[in-house]
């Protein structure tokens, strides 16, 4: 992990105890602690929060939120040594990234929706799949596997919605509208406190939750994903 000076900022989200988890349930953990993921943000005292895509299991996760959130995501797992596989029907919004990430190497790589080729993921050569497909985002033939994960895009909720937050292991929530956060608090089981949050939450925050496990995450830009991709944002 790089040394960072972005300065610290406070999240807009509920402050409550901290969550217990039994013994048996820590392999599903998304969130782990450690130097082996990549770096989404900080929680609200500042502290690095990670994801850890390459897995020896399948690994699938739902992002309710915008693009640039995705983006940065995606720019950082290619950081890690990932491959990314972005299959997306905008194209355009991804050109430039794609372009600018690997100095040359062809680490990002965009498909059009369906066309995502089988990628030989290993231990050695893993692989991120980004599916930015709309609000109804067909079955992908390319699914999760071994050192394979799948970021699925939903800008909004959408009928598909509930079966991908059902099937996810980790599903991260951005600003939605009060009838949004009313049926996401429902499938994830959230509290009211943080269901009554997810309509006020800052650009970049994210709520990340994995089974009981809850992390409400701040993702700001460094100075070259700013660069290339303007400013944090909620809406594209």
């Amino acid at each position: 992990m790089t040394n960072r000076t972005e300065p610290r900022r406070g999240l807009r989200g509920p402050r409550h105890a901290g969550h217990t988890l039994a013994a048996d349930h820590l392999g599903a953990l998304a969130l782990p602690v450690g130097d082996d993921g990549v770096v989404i943000g900080d929680d609200a005292e500042g502290r690095p929060q990670m994801i850890g895509f390459h897995r020896p299991t399948p690994y699938d996760v739902l992002l309710i939120g915008g693009l640039w959130t995705a983006q940065v995501l995606a720019l950082r797992a290619a950081g890690t040594g990932a491959r990314v596989a972005v299959e997306t029907g905008r194209a355009q919004a991804w050109t430039t990234l794609a372009q600018a990430a690997g100095a040359g190497l062809e680490c990002i790589t965009l498909y059009d929706v369906g066309r995502v080729p089988p990628t030989g993921a290993t231990v050695g050569s893993p692989v991120v799949v980004v599916r930015d497909c709309g609000m109804r985002p067909p079955r992908g033939r390319v699914v999760s596997s071994p050192w394979q994960s799948v970021l699925t895009l939903l800008p909004y909720l959408s009928p598909v919605a509930p079966r991908l937050m059902r099937s996810a292991t980790l599903v991260g929530v951005q600003r939605v509208s009060p009838g949004e956060a009313e049926q996401i608090g429902r499938i994830l089981g959230l509290t009211r406190i943080e269901t009554d949050a997810l309509p006020t939450l800052a650009d970049g925050v994210t709520l990340w939750v994995a089974g009981r496990e809850r992390h409400w995450v701040m993702t700001s830009g460094t100075d070259a994903e700013n660069g290339l991709l303007g400013t944090v944002r909620r809406m594209d």
